[in-house]
């Protein structure tokens, strides 16, 4: 959600940049309460950068300042607690110096290699680093300033720290350097391949992307798109058993992503896993927009996408009612057209399930600091004639979440060690990104993230249809992932806040991606499981009674969603309907286009 012409975020990015060049100037205090440090860099190189103090007198520049520009406005940190951390850095400094040549690097992945313990000059640049890191981050956090103006400094000086690791330097990586001195040079030049490689493709490289190819191994489920409009292809699955339960099951995927993180592989399909327990399978594959949906909005999303894909699933099956899932952004959008529908009296889908999705977007998490009136406004005026958000810049954005690992894990390794990343098909897909039409994204922060109208009943008016969360009576499965950074599970809980029908709600382990696609068969990872009668406001006075299980949610899902699928029937033995005749092989074209 980057925008380069948010005030704050725009100063945060250059002084991340500035990082780089002279470390010595971040984050510093005034003159005239700055205490000299023995070993300041007053213009620090890069190759400087581990070793200068973020107390040092450079150049006149005053802490308040600096954090002044990222916050947008004045702010200030209190006296006390600065001498303070100011008396802590200077004490812990001493003692970095005092061990000498003897100084071991600090305990993280990023300098676990033997060959940082046995160079000095590197061991001292990681302890170092880690001085200031620790520093830095107590001044961010001793800002005089509500809670998001304090979250976005947080979040800003953590680029910086991060960016400044002297791991990401070859001058002070001493594990590329010997890595370097035992290929004779042939690291550095792979390493100059990849980036000149990485530059022309417009993204680093997380994986070695040449090892797939979309419908040959990645999204490989068997079936057909008997279905599509400007917005979306509807896939129609083979069925893997001689019977199917009566009622049809429609994935909605996020459309800000390709729908095959549901289907990367036959062992970590979800797709093929309801397919395989008799469940008659279709997903809604998205256009990646082009010019021609430039216009498009949140209304036609909902319309003409998720309703459609209802009604026609329906029609093809000849099903009274369906079930239905959605998956992050897919599960706000469903339970949009839920509510929609509800409104017209209608009542087309048995359950629904939402996987790590928002309803109520009280609890955002990291993402919150992107999300003000002014940021939004700026959308708003940028697609007000229509336009496209780059899929690049989402996937930037949600790159930098977790910079250590999806970014200068890579950079490092990518052009440092000259390494080609391994073969991953989640990594794949994450690179993989969409773009979203421009008035659709507008619409989407504003009544969302900023004004958090969807979980408001009669707030917004949808489909010419006022919006209550409150009419979506039907049984529904709630899951969210404990470690998720893009839905806190927090957030995922919110949801059994607002929706009246029987509930389960269940939390699994690690993030957003790995905690939901984390097939049954791997026996990997634990959920927790809880009262389905009683859902306190608060996650934790659920979580005291709840229970944890060893391995995957999907069994518990699979048992739950089949009490609601109704009795088993003999399995179709074709595709679609007279009316919808099947168009072409899955994974179809429409998840082949790129962004």
């Amino acid at each position: 959600m980057s925008n380069p012409q948010n005030p704050w975020l725009q100063t945060a990015q250059q002084l991340q940049q500035s990082a780089l060049q002279y470390w010595g100037q971040l984050l510093q205090a005034s003159p005239s309460a700055a205490t000299p440090v023995p070993g300041a860099a007053p213009n620090a190189t890069p190759f400087a950068a581990p070793f200068a103090a973020p107390f040092a007198p450079a150049g006149g520049v005053d802490l308040s300042e600096m954090l002044s520009k990222v916050a947008g406005h004045p702010v200030q940190i209190e006296p006390t607690r600065l001498l303070q951390i100011q008396s802590d850095y200077l004490k812990d400094l001493a003692q970095l110096w005092s061990q000498g040549l003897q100084v071991k690097p600090p305990q993280d992945k990023r300098f676990a290699a033997p060959a940082w313990s046995s160079n000095p000059l590197s061991a001292y640049a990681a302890a170092a680093y880690q001085l200031n890191a620790r520093t830095l981050m107590a001044l961010a956090d001793a800002v005089q300033a509500d809670a998001k103006t304090r979250a976005r400094i947080q979040f800003a000086v953590l680029q910086w720290i991060e960016a400044s690791a002297p791991s990401n330097f070859l001058a002070f990586n001493a594990e590329a350097q010997q890595k370097a001195l035992e290929t004779q040079g042939e690291s550095l030049s792979k390493g100059i391949q990849n980036l000149l490689h990485d530059l022309e493709q417009g993204h680093v490289s997380m994986t070695d992307e040449s090892a797939f190819e979309v419908g040959k191994n990645v999204a490989t489920t068997e079936g057909q798109v008997v279905f599509e409009n400007e917005l979306f292809q509807l896939i129609q699955y083979k069925p893997l058993t001689a019977k199917v339960h009566q009622r049809p099951f429609l994935l909605v995927p996020p459309c800000i992503n390709k729908y095959y993180i549901l289907d990367l592989q036959p062992g970590n399909s979800l797709v093929r896993y309801a397919v395989e327990q008799g469940m008659s399978t279709f997903v809604v594959s998205w256009c990646n927009p082009d010019a021609a949906l430039a216009h498009k909005t949140w209304d036609d999303y909902i319309e003409a996408a998720i309703i459609k894909a209802i009604e026609v699933v329906r029609e093809i099956t000849r099903a009274e009612q369906i079930n239905a899932l959605g998956f992050c952004v897919g599960g706000t959008m469903l339970g949009t057209a839920l509510a929609v529908l509800a409104a017209r009296g209608e009542k087309p889908v048995a359950s629904a399930t939402f996987l790590t999705a928002f309803l109520d977007f009280t609890d955002t998490g990291v993402l919150d600091v992107f999300i003000d009136e002014n940021f939004v406004r700026l959308r708003e005026q940028q697609f007000a004639q229509g336009g496209l958000l780059p899929g690049r810049d989402l996937a930037t954005t949600f790159s930098f979440l977790r910079p250590t690992d999806l970014v200068w894990n890579y950079v490092v390794g990518n052009y440092l060690k000259g390494e080609t990343p391994p073969p991953f098909d989640l990594l794949y897909w994450n690179s993989d990104s969409t773009n979203l039409p421009g008035p659709y994204y507008a619409w989407y922060l504003r009544h969302t993230y900023l004004q958090n109208e969807l979980c408001k009943p009669n707030a917004l008016t949808v489909c010419g249809q006022p919006v209550d969360l409150g009419r979506i009576d039907i049984p529904v499965y709630i899951y969210g992932s404990r470690e998720d950074h893009i839905v806190p599970i927090g957030g995922a809980y919110a949801s059994t806040q607002h929706l009246p029908g029987p509930k389960r709600f269940v939390m699994g382990a690690s993030g957003h991606i790995a905690g939901v696609i984390n097939p049954a068969s791997k026996g990997k990872r634990s959920h927790w499981v809880g009262s389905t009668e009683h859902f306190p406001p608060r996650l934790d006075d659920w979580l005291a009674s709840a229970t944890e299980r060893p391995g995957s949610w999907w069994t518990d899902w699979a048992e739950w969603l089949k009490g609601h699928a109704g009795e088993l029937v003999a399995a179709p033995k074709g595709y679609g309907s007279r009316k919808y005749k099947a168009i072409e092989p899955a994974p179809g074209r429409y998840v082949k286009v790129k962004a």
